[in-house]
């Protein structure tokens, strides 16, 4: 019965709507499979939905989605394989699913390019706000065929400025010094909602409410994680990073100076 759905479910999205975005789903739990494409489908999305990792790899190759999300722990092949593999033929988007407290599984899937992740058990509204931030920024798809994306095609006056950082909230898109800083989604959030205030103390729960939506519960030390990750990105470009000030017992703070 659950295979029927499967395919059924992927039917519909190969019938779907020229106008509405395709996402692809890749997990061994044929429930969170079924859930999460009914739940995207009701959103307007057309879904593709597959349990085995390998026979997704063909179809993700053959006829890319516009984003993809992937479970992490599967057999044959795990999702982090299976994101390079993809990356070999297509700059597919793609979020990976983790299970909760593997912080080493989302290092190494943003170490390769993953573009966000989602601990399990996941809210199915965070994961849609997720799809649609990334997919918005993901406009190199609005652009002329063979034309990359780069600082010169974001228009001027979606961008705004603190110091050395320049982001593009429509986009999603960092800057310090001029350097593209590849962040997720949530750690743009979270730095969009230090560096609207710079030099204000904003207390983890502020941030927290800032990221996630108001029926996902995250601890403190999510928040001090996604902090911790900003900060190395940063210093990539600028090994003396310190705009972002952690206040001991209150919070954190930006500054642009």
């Amino acid at each position: 019965m659950a295979e029927e759905q499967i395919k059924k479910q992927n039917v519909q999205g190969e019938r779907g709507e020229h106008a509405a975005h395709t996402v692809a789903l890749v997990d061994d739990d044929r429930n969170i499979l079924t859930s999460v494409s009914i739940a995207l489908q009701a959103e307007g999305f057309t879904t593709r939905v597959y349990s085995d990792s390998e026979v997704a790899l063909g179809a993700l190759i053959e006829n890319p989605p516009d984003l993809g999300v992937f479970d992490i722990k599967m057999p044959k092949m795990d999702g982090m394989e299976l994101l390079r593999r993809v990356r070999e033929h297509s700059p597919l988007p793609v979020i990976f699913l983790t299970s909760k407290d593997h912080e080493e599984d989302e290092e190494a899937g943003l170490a390769i390019g993953a573009d966000d992740y989602i601990a399990k058990p996941f809210s199915q509204r965070l994961l849609i706000a997720r799809i649609r931030a990334i997919l918005r920024r993901s406009s190199a798809r609005l652009l002329p065929a063979g034309q990359e994306l780069n600082a010169a095609n974001l228009p001027e006056d979606q961008k705004w400025s603190r110091g050395r950082l320049s982001m593009d909230p429509a986009r999603h898109h960092v800057e310090w010094d001029g350097n593209s800083v590849s962040l997720t989604v949530t750690e743009f959030l979270i730095l969009e909602a230090l560096a609207a205030r710079p030099g204000v103390i904003k207390s983890r729960n502020q941030l927290m409410d800032a990221a996630y939506p108001d029926d996902v519960f995250v601890d403190d030390r999510t928040v001090d994680s996604h902090i911790k990750r900003m900060r190395r990105k940063f210093r990539v470009h600028d090994r003396d990073f310190s705009s972002i000030s952690t206040l001991y017992g209150a919070g954190y703070s930006f500054t642009d100076g």
